[in-house]
């Protein structure tokens, strides 16, 4: 009887490790069919666009901002747009003042006091814009004096949207 049992169990254990090779294949299968799935996308998806939004000193470069500038002088600076997109990029910039009691958001832009608006510019991929040189002065003497440049994109004849903002913080001295 003994020797039944150990044939049964034998026979048990093959049909076990059978099973267990299959559903091991199966598994096999479905990992590659998914990591090459992931290999697929990752090859055929094209990376998303961008567009670089900045500022530069008066020399046009970006480096040595500002700090200090005395009342009523002005402060130059230049704005630049690169567009990445894979598609056309329309735009306008706007300068705006404040100071340590602005709200800042980077959702949809400032409450300061608009300076400027740069019209609408509408750049094809690959292509760079940089404003004409910039002036902006304050008429009061005060710490954390903020110069904002806010990036709209214009999205239709009567729509634009918030994209980008960048500042430069400055003490205005007597």
């Amino acid at each position: 009887m003994s020797v039944k049992v150990k044939s049964n169990e034998k026979i048990n254990l093959k049909i076990s490790n059978k099973q267990f090779e299959i559903i091991l294949k199966i598994c096999l299968i479905i990992g590659i069919i998914i990591i090459s799935g992931f290999i697929f996308y990752y090859i055929f998806t094209p990376e998303p666009g961008y567009v670089t939004f900045g500022i530069l000193n008066e020399n046009q470069k970006a480096e040595d901002y500002p700090t200090e500038a005395p009342v009523n002088d002005s402060v130059s600076f230049y704005v630049t747009v690169d567009n990445y997109l894979n598609k056309e990029f329309t735009f306008r910039i706007k300068i705006k003042k404040g100071d340590s009691n602005t709200v800042l958001s980077t959702v949809f832009g400032t409450n300061g006091t608009l300076h400027s608006i740069i019209g609408n510019f509408t750049l094809k991929n690959n292509e760079n814009w940089i404003s004409e040189k910039l002036n902006v002065s304050f008429s009061e003497v005060g710490e954390n004096q903020i110069i904002f440049t806010e990036l709209w994109q214009i999205t239709s004849d009567v729509e634009e949207k918030f994209y980008n903002i960048l500042w430069l913080r400055l003490n205005i001295t007597a």
